[in-house]
């Protein structure tokens, strides 16, 4: 519906323009206005199993809770933890679904036409786009969440399942340092008592854990698994329908 409401606004007249600026657009201010249902689904994902420690009772309760507490309309859809992160998020999604794709079809792989020419090397290259557009979207999205958990305003902080971080975090920049920095996979050095002597044990771990940069990509196995299961469903049944990116895993 939003599509179609800017289709008719800024191109009125039937145009074979190939610009992805209209879908890009309509994605994001979909999901701008969404945004306070995305709030809420997160936060009851994180909160508590047990009934003494849940901040919310269901999604209504958590809505009308937020929005006494926390500012309000303008601070669920105007705060800067809530606002920059969606525009983000929300915005080069599509931007990344409907880009790398077609420019790993042409580009890298050689395709040319339409995707009823070759469907198989198409798919290929929808699947290899969603990979590389997984690197590039997961660490806003990780973000995303990881401040949508904060509660604001005269809230009080949510006792959540998952260990969350003491400190609040002042922003995208703010987080995204503070994940790097402070959640390093790096194992301390274990001691092994044997009698008086004590031996070092220690582990050797890659650069991806070592240097935090693996907790921006929570899921990314699990991900990546749809994707191929996806790619492999596609192959099967014999056919691949394309959806201008609208398809989310």
């Amino acid at each position: 519906m939003v599509q179609n409401t800017l289709q008719s606004i800024f191109m009125p007249s039937p145009s074979k323009s190939s610009s992805i600026l209209l879908p890009v657009a309509s994605h994001l201010l979909t999901g701008l206005i969404l945004s306070p249902l995305d709030l809420v689904r997160t936060r009851l994902i994180v909160q508590s199993f047990l009934p003494k420690y849940q901040s919310y009772t269901g999604p209504l309760d958590a809505l009308s809770q937020i929005l006494r507490d926390e500012g309000g309309l303008k601070g669920v859809y105007l705060h800067p933890h809530l606002l920059i992160p969606a525009i983000l998020d929300n915005g080069l999604r599509p931007f990344v679904s409907l880009t790398l794709p077609p420019y790993i079809a042409t580009s890298v792989l050689g395709l040319h036409g339409n995707i009823d020419s070759n469907p198989l090397a198409w798919a290929a290259a929808e699947l290899v786009g969603t990979c590389a557009g997984l690197m590039i979207v997961m660490p806003f999205e990780t973000i995303r969440r990881r401040l949508q958990v904060q509660a604001r305003g005269i809230a009080k902080p949510i006792k959540s399942c998952v260990e969350s971080r003491p400190l609040p975090y002042n922003g995208v920049v703010d987080a995204f340092w503070h994940i790097v920095t402070e959640e390093r996979s790096n194992l301390p050095e274990r001691w092994k008592a044997k009698g008086k002597e004590k031996d070092v044990v220690v582990v050797k771990e890659s650069w991806w854990r070592s240097m935090g940069i693996e907790q921006l990509y929570r899921g990314f196995g699990m991900r990546l698994s749809a994707s191929f299961l996806v790619f492999l469903l596609g192959v099967t049944n014999g056919g691949f329908d394309t959806d201008s990116g609208w398809a989310e895993l």
